[in-house]
């Protein structure tokens, strides 16, 4: 009986620090998205910064960045597509600069993150330059440690 009592405490015990273990600190997971973010969007950009990046995500992952990309919906190739659409401009910038301006956490499940940046380079489509500044807001749908949704808006 007093092995049963022992088996069910220890059970109880690993399941309590199981969950401890699994609470994200949002704020600090909102610096490391931000900068495995900007590193995808460096002249330098490696398939590698890409790769850190899309870790950071669920495989099926919604995605807005209006007005261009409008359906956020969750598929199980989300992520497959995000990888093909950022592939493609990989490397386009020339120069690229971003600064985080605020970190907003809301409760255990979303995370919003506002920075301006400023980028030039070459439009990998239709070879034309391009160059802007703006100021950014994403919020990220946090779900076991992972993004599942991002919604991007420009100020």
């Amino acid at each position: 009986m007093k092995k049963l009592i022992y088996l069910v405490c220890i059970y109880f015990v690993s399941i309590h620090l199981n969950a401890e273990e699994s609470k994200v600190d949002l704020e600090e997971f909102a610096q490391t998205y931000f900068e495995k973010m900007i590193a995808t969007q460096a002249p330098d950009a490696t398939k590698e910064d890409l790769e850190s990046y899309l870790g950071l995500l669920t495989d099926d992952i919604g995605h807005t960045h209006l007005p261009w990309e409008t359906d956020d919906s969750r598929t199980p190739e989300g992520k497959e597509a995000m990888r093909k659409g950022m592939t493609f401009y990989l490397g386009a910038h020339t120069e690229y600069n971003a600064e985080l301006i605020d970190v907003f956490v809301f409760n255990n499940s979303a995370v919003a993150i506002r920075y301006k940046n400023h980028a030039k380079g070459i439009h990998p489509e239709n070879n034309q330059e391009i160059e802007y500044s703006q100021t950014m807001m994403e919020v990220l749908e946090i779900e076991h440690g992972k993004v599942a949704v991002i919604r991007k808006y420009h100020e």
